[in-house]
């Protein structure tokens, strides 16, 4: 069948055994913190059993990717024993988070002209067709990481693949084995990383003595805590996660994954520039800005932080700006904005996107709204432990999501529950 010629094509991200419920870590190894949840996943539910965190060192992660192995690790365990702990439960299979501006999210529209239209299509030509998209993303990708690093030598790895629909003559299917037709269009997303960064989450996972069950972008993830086994045809929007080191961004358009951006302005920005401007160390512009965001400084003082945040949140707008106009095949860009991430946590992040006029060159309809995504919208949520209550904690819970379809406990079968989560209706 098709639907699982689909499923082989990706094989390297689907390595756990059919049907195996047993605990899963999520682990969101941000630049600020990492994010450790044990969940068991069965029925398209995820159920929080434990949740911990723990701080990362200011040199631990840079641009969003591990820059000190050991440390990182030692971070991780101090946030897996938490969880654990919590749980009762050793985790021993885990999703874990990639970030960083060299991550890159490609969504390819292929053109196939059938030399036999009235053949109906098989298995073979439907694995042709995604083989040449796979290797087109994999050539775009390539370009683009070469010119931001200036080097040849860069080997990129697949991350994520998400069919986000199949055409023939222009009538949309969500499974084409058995059609005739003259044109087959394929639009399919995937997101590739360099070697380097899967290299140091592989050695992360092995010395927690974990086994890696899969690692996803982290853009990709959010989309997934949001968007269930069956996604709604009208589910439309952009997706921003503000992380200490970076910020990434999904566009998701009528219940499919068009693609994702990231740039490397995030909540440690913020602090750098204040503590500059004070002449205080990391850490002390770090409660500066926590005092801030609490409303908790005198007037003179809480200008003058305002000043700041507002010159550095010019250059993080310009830059979702930016992302979002190499979206330039959409004709009408999504004008529901969904943030998450503790980077979004400073008021001026959803009021800089509501009341400027950023927006103004880009394909809006219509002006677009931001607002934080609530932990009621993410799909399937169970929570035992009572601490999984804010838009801080979503990536941890897509990377669970990932995890049920990656270890095939969501309720759908085949494409629907692999690769195929965010199929176009």
């Amino acid at each position: 069948m098709v639907l699982n010629k689909f499923k082989e094509l990706t094989s390297e991200l689907f390595s756990a055994a059919e049907g195996d419920s047993g605990p899963i870590v999520a682990l969101d190894i941000g630049t600020e913190n990492i994010k450790a949840l044990v969940v068991q996943v069965s029925g398209g539910k995820i159920k929080v059993i434990g949740e911990g965190r723990s701080k990362q060192g200011l040199t631990d992660m840079q641009a969003g990717a591990i820059a000190d192995i050991p440390e990182v690790i030692a971070n991780c365990d101090k946030a897996l024993r938490k969880a654990e702990e919590e749980s009762g439960y050793r985790g021993s299979r885990a999703v874990v988070g990639i970030a960083g501006e060299l991550i890159k999210g490609v969504t390819n529209t292929i053109h196939i002209k059938r030399e036999n239209p009235e053949t109906p299509l098989e298995v073979e030509e439907i694995d042709d067709i995604i083989k040449h998209a796979q290797s087109e993303a994999y050539s775009r990708a390539k370009e683009d990481v070469l010119l931001e690093i200036g080097s040849e030598d860069v080997e990129l790895k697949l991350v994520n693949s998400a069919l986000v629909s199949i055409s023939i003559d222009g009538y949309k299917v969500t499974n084409p084995e058995g059609f005739q037709g003259t044109e087959v269009e394929v639009q399919l997303y995937t997101a590739f990383s360099p070697l380097v960064h899967i290299g140091a989450i592989e050695h992360v996972v092995r010395d927690l003595d974990l086994e890696l069950l899969a690692v996803a972008a982290e853009p990709f993830a959010v989309s997934r805590s949001i968007i269930g086994d069956d996604p709604e045809p009208t589910t439309s929007a952009i997706l921003i996660d503000v992380g200490g080191g970076t910020t990434d961004i999904a566009v998701l358009r009528d219940g499919g994954l068009e693609g994702t951006q990231m740039f490397g302005i995030g909540g440690r920005s913020f602090t750098k520039a204040l503590a500059r401007h004070f002449d205080v160390s990391f850490e002390a512009a770090e409660v500066l800005k926590l005092r801030y965001s609490k409303n908790e400084l005198k007037a003179d003082k809480r200008d003058k932080v305002a000043k700041i945040i507002d010159e550095v949140l010019e250059v993080w707008v310009q830059g979702v700006e930016l992302a979002l106009s190499e979206f330039d095949w959409i004709d009408v860009l999504p004008s529901n904005i969904l943030l998450c991430g503790g980077g979004a946590s400073l008021p001026e992040v959803s009021k800089k996107l509501r009341s400027s006029d950023w927006h103004k060159d880009l394909a809006f309809a219509k002006t677009p709204k931001a607002r934080f995504i609530p932990v009621e919208d993410v799909v399937g949520l169970v929570d035992t432990t009572g601490r999984v209550n804010d838009h801080t904690i979503i990536t941890a819970l897509g990377l669970a999501r990932v995890g049920s379809d990656t270890s095939g406990t969501s309720k759908s079968g085949g494409v629907k529950g692999k690769i195929n989560k965010l199929l176009e209706s």
